[in-house]
Formats: C-alpha cells, structure tokens, sequence
C-alpha cells in the first residue's frame, strides 16, 4: 500500500470497500458496474475517439477530456464483464471533476485499496491498473 492519499470520492469508495466483507466486496463491484455512465451520445456516434484498454482482458475503451480545467471520463464495457465494468465505474466515479494535476497525482495501486486482492485475480486488478495508466497518459497529453 502507498502513503498517497486518494482523492476524495475515491477515497470515499475505497471506504466503502473495506466496510464490508471480502464477499460483500464482489457485490459492491457488481454494484458499480451498474452504475457506468452511458456515453455521450457524441461519442457513441464516434468510438473511435475512445481508446482501448489492452490490459483489460473483456473490452474497455475510456477517454479523458479536459474542459474548464476539469477531468471529464467516458468508458464502455460490456455487461458481460462486470468485473470490468465496475472497475472502469469506480475510476469514472472517483476521477470525475478533478483537475489534471489531481488525476496525475492519484496513487497507481487504487485497484489494491479496494481490498479486492483476495476476491478478484491479480490479473484482472492490473486491468483497472492499466485503465488508470492510461487515463493518466490521456490526461498528460491533453495539457502538455
């Protein structure tokens, strides 16, 4: 685990993860994934401006923007993944409005502070590793 602090939602999240048992967990993922944002009807005409999350063994596509100095997330994943999904629900969730600096700063190892490690396989956490990875390349090169 990092010393680094979360940001507020995600740390508000993460808490909600460790309130409850390891097997409440899995639900309360299941949860999130329920909770993804549909896209933008901009976008859903447009997946192309989405980029694929490779890390991620079911399809995932996010994309950062910036607008107003705020981070601003859009994701897909199918509803046969929810594990995924919930994933990408939680980053979207937790990320949402903050400024670049704030996204960039999050602490890399937010899949671990769920306390899913023992529910969901290390490969499947690095999925939501890499989903961050590139939200924070997105976000890089949006203002540099």
């Amino acid at each position: 685990m990092s010393d680094e602090t979360l940001p507020p939602a995600l740390a508000e999240i993460s808490e909600e993860f460790l309130a409850v048992g390891e097997r409440d967990r899995l639900q309360l993922l299941l949860d999130f994934s329920r909770e993804l944002p549909v896209l933008p009807q901009r976008l859903a005409d447009h997946p192309e401006l989405l980029e694929r999350v490779a890390e991620c063994q079911s399809p995932v596509f996010i994309v950062a923007e910036i607008e107003d100095g705020a981070v601003h997330l859009h994701a897909t994943a199918p509803e046969e993944a929810p594990t995924t999904r919930g994933f990408a629900s939680i980053l979207v969730q937790g990320l949402e409005g903050l400024t670049p600096d704030e996204v960039l700063a999050t602490p890399n190892d937010v899949a671990h502070r769920l306390g899913l490690g023992r529910a969901v396989s290390p490969l499947r956490l690095s999925g939501m590793s890499g989903m961050l990875a590139r939200i924070k390349r997105q976000v890089a090169a949006r203002v540099a």
